[in-house]
């Protein structure tokens, strides 16, 4: 499925800028929640101030209370236009003493105490912030409370509050500003070496063998770099193996076609059914030859490594097919004089593999044995537990293979006899199919002559 494309810098651009706007926009509500704590708190004890002023100007006097709070002072309580004080005094037995306002009371503050209450409330429309507090007086010996409530608009709090917020987050603006540049600057710069790289690719050519090379690149880059030469390298070995493989099939495809057609032309020209017939003979073996070519280049082409992994792995047990293909080629051991053995005491042995290449590695070791070994010899196949390892062993007591030539018989197209009708491919498609199954093989001598080839492969 395709995805959206995305910008690298750009997605790093918004994990660093936004969280850094965030940030500042949290910094500068909390900012303003600090402002706005001091300011109630600066504004807070002033009205406690005036509060107890006014309380101290109502005293009591025999049977009653005086009030000395003159005209003047008053006035200029409640004519200032900046801080419009709005104040009220009651007593508990009821009735206002004093004030210039009804001003609702406080719900925190139900019944008589000493402790001040502040909260904010509107009064005629205007946001408020309001003190309420009790003091006791005692009048015709009889104790009773003054409640005083003094109120003054927020606007000036507010006001404030702004001020210094403004005073804040004023001179962060540009250090914020400056900030993203340099951030945008830095991932610009640290991109560099991606898009170096880049051009570098562009401008390598998918001939040129030579690995990608970035002077003082950062580590983060170095790897990526390393595995695109990596990939250059499987690639190019691939490519390489495949065109090897071609050239080397069409080589030795020419030889059996080019003997099929002469054999063909030459049946054409016979006159007697005796000759005819012996032509069509050879027509016949050229053709079984050629087709047995085909099918192991075939065999070659599916044990390659790259279409190795699409191959499906299955449970399946070593065992039981080993047994079979013993008993499958009995009977071509036997036209051959030869005697044919298995030789295993597990019931079973559980591994994943590819089936259908596992028979064909076990297949050829045992026609390879059948086809180069004298008649009269014997080829026993056996199956044994080594460690973490199923090992399948194909003896047989034939004239065995020189040391020098051990390692030349897994080369491809290579035999060490021209006799038989073997195309120098089997011992190779073995090879290839045990290495992906990520085992390994190995030719010993038999005791007294003869060879032993030896497959190892892990039973997980």
């Amino acid at each position: 499925m395709l995805r959206g494309k995305f910008s690298i810098k750009r997605q790093l651009l918004l994990w660093l800028l936004i969280p850094q706007g965030v940030l500042w926009l949290a910094g500068a509500c909390l900012s303003y929640n600090v402002a706005k704590h001091y300011t109630n708190t600066v504004i807070d004890n002033s009205l406690l101030q005036t509060a107890r002023a006014i309380a101290r100007q109502i005293k009591p006097q025999d049977n009653g209370l005086i009030i000395d709070f003159p005209r003047a002072s008053q006035l200029l309580l409640e004519d200032d236009s900046d801080e419009h004080l709005h104040y009220m005094v009651t007593l508990s037995s009821g009735g206002v003493i004093l004030g210039n306002s009804q001003l609702p009371p406080s719900l925190n503050h139900k019944k008589p105490d000493n402790k001040a209450v502040f909260y904010d409330t509107n009064v005629q429309s205007e946001a408020m912030r309001i003190v309420s507090l009790y003091f006791p007086v005692e009048i015709a010996n009889k104790q009773q409370w003054l409640h005083v409530q003094l109120g003054k608009s927020t606007q000036i709090r507010n006001k404030l509050s702004r001020e210094i917020l403004i005073a804040i987050a004023a001179p962060l603006a540009p250090l914020i500003f400056i900030m993203s540049l340099l951030v945008w600057w830095g991932i610009n710069r640290g991109l560099r070496p991606l898009a170096r790289l880049q051009r570098r690719v562009e401008e390598h050519s998918a001939q040129d063998p030579t690995p990608l090379l970035l002077d003082n690149e950062p580590e983060e880059v170095g790897a990526l770099t390393s595995a695109l030469n990596h990939l250059l390298s499987s690639t190019n070995e691939s490519v390489a193996r495949q065109r090897r493989f071609i050239a080397d099939a069409a080589h030795q495809l020419r030889t059996p076609l080019a003997g099929l057609k002469s054999q063909t032309e030459l049946a054409m020209r016979e006159t007697t059914p005796e000759g005819l017939s012996n032509r069509l003979t050879m027509v016949h073996t050229s053709a079984n030859r050629s087709i047995h070519l085909v099918n192991q280049l075939l065999t070659l082409a599916r044990s390659e490594p790259d279409s190795a992994k699409g191959m499906p792995r299955v449970a399946l047990d070593l065992a039981k097919l080993i047994r079979e293909l013993t008993a499958e080629c009995v009977p071509r051991a036997l036209a051959a004089g030869m005697d044919l053995g298995c030789d295993t005491h597990l019931s079973e042995a559980p591994m994943n593999g590819n089936s259908a290449l596992l028979r064909e590695l076990f297949t050829n070791l045992i026609e390879n044995a059948i086809k180069y070994i004298p008649r009269g010899c014997n080829i026993t196949a056996r199956l044994c537990i080594e460690g973490e390892h199923y090992v399948v062993e194909v003896e047989d007591d034939g004239a065995g293979i020189p040391d020098s030539d051990k390692e030349r018989v897994f080369e491809r197209f290579y035999r060490r006899e021209q006799t038989g009708n073997g195309c120098g491919l089997g011992m190779a498609i073995v090879k290839e199919i045990t290495e992906r199954h990520k085992g390994s093989i190995e030719l010993r001598d038999a005791d007294p002559h003869g060879l032993i080839v030896r497959v190892m492969l892990p039973r997980n």
